[in-house]
């Protein structure tokens, strides 16, 4: 028992910015007490003293803020930081190294008895401020899920899942060879934003990134993204800095993805309108503040 919380207090202090001093955990830390609490509590129901469970779980829930289910299942250094308006369901179950934050709801979306009606964490999972993880299905180890994310389905180990309803981010290691795939088919379309045409016209050639103007805004989204982290000289990966409300990388952002075929796209434009005010010149045609005397029906032929 005692093991057990100095390792809940240790996990407190390494997680918590704001822990000062372990006395400050001991006394000021609602997570703390309501995990306490809750251990009296399941003792109590395994054995079959159900109202000493529920009673002993309903004080916790008076001091802390804290409704946590006698009967659900929570592992070693589970942290409920904040932890105002935190329900944990009754078959609800919490591995090991957990991180919980306010108002997170594990709960259940059917109402039958001797059945699994909430959700289990695995070991290491992070779930943000005010999520709620409803039903009988498993959060894989060391996933995330984001801040007010309303999760109905299983989400896989490292993944991360945000929204509402959630959507799911796998890691790049399960994401890339998808990825590729649907690479390889984009490039296959021909009316593919940003996918060299054929040489039937020199207006239709490929145009080389380093020309376009649309390049400053490109290296901004590029700079907006996570780079991964660096090795270490014995060739070890750092540990990943704690991210406390569930927020992952965005390669893989559809959005992002979108925003570049845009920009690829406007930036083929200009480059194309450049090259024909310039074959309009070789031509003598004189061409001042882009304006131009032929008309769009003539322009329209010469380009076609």
């Amino acid at each position: 028992m005692f093991d057990q919380l100095r390792e809940d207090i240790a996990c407190i202090h390494e997680r918590d910015p704001a822990a000062r001093s372990r006395i400050e955990i001991l006394t000021c830390y609602p997570g703390l007490h309501a995990i306490l609490i809750h251990r009296m509590a399941h003792g109590l129901w395994r054995r079959g003293w159900y109202w000493a469970g529920r009673f002993t779980s309903h004080l916790g829930r008076l001091l802390t803020g804290i409704e946590i289910h006698p009967g659900a299942r929570i592992g070693r250094r589970v942290f409920i930081d904040h932890g105002f308006g935190v329900v944990i369901g009754e078959t609800a179950e919490i591995g090991d190294d957990c991180t919980i934050y306010q108002g997170v709801t594990l709960g259940g979306t059917r109402l039958y008895k001797g059945e699994k009606r909430h959700p289990t964490l695995e070991e290491g999972v992070v779930v943000g401020a005010g999520a709620q993880i409803l039903g009988g299905f498993t959060v894989g180890a060391h996933a995330r899920v984001g801040s007010n994310a309303v999760v109905i389905k299983p989400v896989p180990a490292g993944a991360t899942a945000v929204g509402n309803p959630a959507r799911v981010i796998l890691p790049e290691d399960q994401a890339a060879p998808a990825s590729g795939e649907a690479a390889a088919g984009h490039a296959s379309r021909p009316d593919a934003p940003g996918t060299a045409r054929s040489a039937a016209s020199p207006c239709q050639e490929d145009i080389p990134q380093s020309e376009w103007a649309a390049r400053p805004l490109q290296e901004l989204l590029q700079r907006g993204r996570a780079e991964p982290p660096a090795a270490s000289a014995d060739g070890a990966t750092p540990q990943e800095d704690f991210a406390p409300y569930g927020v992952g990388r965005t390669d893989d952002d559809p959005l992002v993805q979108v925003l570049h075929e845009l920009i690829n796209h406007t930036a083929q434009q200009d480059a194309r309108i450049q090259r024909l005010c310039s074959a309009l010149e070789d031509l003598g045609q004189r061409i001042e503040n882009g304006q131009h005397p032929l008309d769009a029906e003539r322009l329209n032929r010469m380009v076609e």
